[in-house]
């Protein structure tokens, strides 16, 4: 380990007993920890991070080559080692920017062609009389649209959007009843188009739209690059979209996997959304490490696993709309850093990727909080919230809305000492012994640190600020702890014995005596199976 990560260790170890309410007592401590781009403000002041430990957090990132791994992403090498690829999903937005250079050629005609089919397409959708899309995918090609139509639901003018990805058949079950065959568009989400629980689930919609009267030569589309299995499909080569293997799937919304979000938001919208994005990305290029906002939230989270180790961390959107974040997140940041083997191979000295988890606030003050609040675990927290909401007649509601996210995070910090807690157990006429007792039980030890980040609402824009600034914060992390944020060879051992072990599930092969309890569990659902 670097001189830096061993003097952090000390500043963490100096930090321990100093209270992060302390470190107000400095003039403009808010002003002077936070960071804005256009109308987003980053607040990372209630944190136990002081001068010297941001310092020395961004010469980390610096002699890491934190600068130099980000030109080579934006011009196109293959920075994804492992499987020698560039990594470009930037491209898909670069609506106004210049030539982006891949291989001796550049991507933007290409970029905007495809960008324009989907237009037309869309369009096209949207002026049809189609009512439902079901959007067919998993990982990458399902929740990054899922998320983001969900999260843009008052810019929705066309069809509503369904979203089918789990092989357990109550998913399509349950999005396909109540929608008329006859006006529902199925798009089908996989670059290779071989995506079992993808596959599976498009085999069952087309014979559901066969059965109840709709053509789904003329109401099927693909997002793909296997054109060869799109067309045994049986889908136009004119609705089929592909994108390009420097694309990953969970950094794919921005390009054809989008198509969803746009049938819904329309094209204008979607445009609003990709510049969302590349005012992030013209941002995290330019901006000086120290006022950079992807790379000091990054680096909070460095601060907080790898030198505090606080293992997990939680994503609180006090906006309804963004209640799938959480889950959003988790793949990105967990699929991405979720690694223990640097790029040479070797093993990780430190812990990497934390475990991410969240819910939309309110409702997770009435589950989780207690835990965060009063539970012998640190957990770092990530408040996300709009100055304005969408509905002005519900304006008192914003309101309160605001007013518990702040509290929740001043709560953290400032804590209820033992004096304040006896005060207010007398005053509900406990004494003695039980006013202790019963006072003990009210202390909140505080000290425990979050960050805010604030925006004027949730429009398109904002939301592909919002995306883009997390997609770059996994980028950091991964540089700084010497991994491959872009590969996911993880997820490929369980798929490997799942396709291994179906015939034994279904009862064309027998259990292999390796796996005695994999025999046993075949043999009780046989049975239940009758």
């Amino acid at each position: 380990m670097t001189d830096h990560w061993q003097t952090l260790g000390a500043q963490a170890a100096g930090a321990q007993e100093r209270r992060i309410s302390d470190l107000f007592r400095h003039n403009n401590r808010s002003a002077v920890f936070s960071t804005q781009t256009g109308d987003m403000l980053f607040d990372y002041s209630k944190t136990n991070i002081d001068a010297a430990t941001r310092d020395t957090l961004v010469l980390l990132a610096r002699d890491a080559g934190v600068e130099d791994r980000r030109e080579a992403m934006f011009t196109g090498a293959k920075i994804n080692e492992t499987e020698g690829r560039a990594v470009l999903h930037t491209a898909l937005r670069n609506l106004d920017g210049g030539a982006v250079m891949f291989d001796g050629q550049d991507v933007m005609a290409q970029v905007h062609d495809t960008l324009a089919a989907m237009r037309r397409f869309a369009n096209r959708i949207r002026e049809s009389g189609i009512t439902d899309v079901v959007n067919i995918g998993i990982g990458g090609s399902d929740l990054g649209p899922a998320m983001a139509t969900a999260a843009l639901s008052p810019y929705h003018d066309g069809p509503r959007c369904h979203f089918v990805s789990n092989v357990d058949g109550a998913d399509i079950s349950d999005k396909l009843r109540g929608l008329d065959a006859k006006t529902t568009l199925v798009i089908v989400a996989s670059k290779t188009f071989t995506t079992v629980e993808t596959m599976t689930n498009a085999r069952t919609a087309r014979a559901w739209m066969r059965d109840h009267g709709g053509d789904p030569k003329r109401q099927f589309a693909a997002l793909s690059s296997a054109t060869d299995k799109t067309e045994s499909f049986g889908i136009d080569p004119d609705q089929v979209f592909g994108f390009e293997e420097w694309v990953g799937g969970r950094y794919s919304v921005w390009g054809p996997i989008g198509l969803s979000l746009m049938i819904a938001i329309g094209a204008k919208a979607f445009d609003a959304f990709l510049r969302g994005a590349q005012a992030m990305d013209i941002h995290f290029r330019a901006a000086d490490l120290h006022e950079n906002m992807p790379v000091l939230l990054a680096l909070t989270g460095i601060w907080h696993n790898q030198i505090c180790g606080y293992a997990t961390r939680a994503v609180l959107p006090y906006d309804e709309r963004l209640a799938m974040l959480p889950s959003y997140l988790q793949q990105l940041e967990m699929e991405s850093n979720g690694k223990g083997v640097l790029m040479d191979g070797s093993d990780a000295p430190h812990h990497t990727g934390p475990v991410v988890w969240g819910a939309a606030g309110t409702n997770g003050q009435h589950a989780f909080y207690q835990l965060i609040h009063q539970g012998t675990r640190i957990v770092p927290c990530e408040f996300l919230l709009a100055a304005r909401g969408h509905e002005p007649d519900l304006h008192h509601h914003h309101q309160l809305l605001i007013a518990n996210c702040l509290a929740q995070s001043k709560a953290l910090m400032e804590g209820r000492s033992l004096e304040t807690a006896r005060k207010i157990a007398a005053d509900k006429g406990f004494t003695g012994a039980d006013l202790e007792r019963q006072a003990r039980h009210r202390v909140f030890g505080g000290n425990r640190p979050s960050t805010t980040l604030l925006y004027p609402q949730l429009d398109p824009f904002t939301l592909g600020q919002i995306i883009a600034l997390y997609e770059h914060r996994v980028f950091v992390e991964g540089v700084i702890l010497g991994i491959n944020s872009f590969d996911q060879w993880g997820v490929e051992l369980g798929k490997e014995l799942a396709t291994s072990l179906q015939p034994v599930v279904d009862g064309t092969k027998q259990a292999s005596n390796d796996y005695p309890s994999t025999a046993t569990l075949v043999a009780y659902i046989h049975r239940h199976q009758g």
